[in-house]
């Protein structure tokens, strides 16, 4: 056999194992992956799909991220979720696993992906809670599941998609914000309580940049046990922004990867980023986050 034909042998032999060492983890705002009215050739529509040119462009995004688990919200019900692994499988993003939270505010709901076996799943769809004398479900929940990458390394992901910074006449946007991360940092200490060391991963839209009191609820204690620390991601340009808002032309970080300390030994920062390219503004109003975990450190 020739030299080159060993070396590709070798290569097929290994790669299996080398994608178990590093694995990609990503974050999508998807903006709407769901029927809704929407004005498509100047007339409006009442359940209209996502462009397919805005999907080819999600697409596109994470082609070049190219995750191995995947986090998303603003994804329909479950027929938008098999829908969207068809598309990824098509392009050899192959996601054979899944979670998908519904949400109790109905269209928009938080989903987690995965070419890795989901072992245990503790997602809470219905998380109630009190505001000026009214109880309030979370929209959209919280997601919580537990991926095998190796048969000795598992991570743990909590997805959360917090209000939205649009008013409403029935309560107050920002305190309702603020429960639900009182709730969120809840979950969170409920999951360190029974294990101090878990590799943990939070991913989601916080509607809020760093400096807002639910965004640092949810944090907690800088330096203690259960505290979730704040990845720094940038773009190629160095630019850490996720989010515009077209309205006011305002581009602001509200989408968040949060590592536990536990986790966080194992992350490969100089491999991990905001995903940038010419079609973020068609695909989305957001852009995604990404990570890359060590498996063997």
């Amino acid at each position: 056999m020739s030299p080159r034909g060993i070396f590709c042998w070798i290569l097929l032999f290994c790669l299996p194992a080398l994608s178990a060492k590093e694995v990609v983890v990503a974050y999508y705002n998807l903006e709407n992956y769901l029927p809704m009215p929407r004005v498509v050739d100047g007339k409006r529509v009442e359940n209209a799909p996502k462009p397919e040119s805005a999907i080819a462009a999600l697409i596109t995004m994470l082609k070049r991220i190219r995750p191995d688990v995947l986090g998303v919200v603003e994804i329909g019900d479950q027929t938008m979720l098999a829908d969207f692994q068809e598309r990824l499988s098509a392009v050899g993003m192959v996601f054979p696993h899944s979670e998908w939270v519904a949400s109790p505010e109905g269209g928009r709901h938080i989903a987690l992906l995965s070419r890795f076996p989901i072992v245990e799943r503790n997602s809470k769809p219905e998380v109630t809670f009190e505001l000026d004398g009214r109880y309030h479900r979370m929209g959209r929940g919280i997601l919580d599941a537990t991926v095998e990458l190796t048969p000795d390394y598992q991570l743990r992901l909590v997805g959360v998609h917090l209000k939205s910074r649009r008013a409403v006449p029935a309560f107050d946007e920002k305190k309702f914000r603020a429960r639900e991360a009182l709730l969120v940092r809840a979950h969170l200490d409920a999951i360190f309580k029974a294990d101090s060391s878990v590799n943990l991963l939070l991913f989601g839209d916080l509607n809020d940049t760093k400096n807002e009191l639910p965004v640092k609820d949810i944090q907690g204690i800088s330096g203690s046990r259960t505290a979730v620390r704040d990845i720094p991601l940038r773009d190629a340009y160095g630019l850490v922004w996720t989010h515009f808002w077209s309205e006011a032309d305002i581009y602001s970080r509200i989408d968040y990867l949060l590592a536990s300390e536990g986790l966080w030994p194992e992350l490969k920062l100089s491999r991990s980023g905001i995903g940038g390219g010419r079609e973020w503004r068609r695909a989305s109003d957001h852009r995604p986050l990404y990570t890359t975990i060590s498996t063997s450190e």
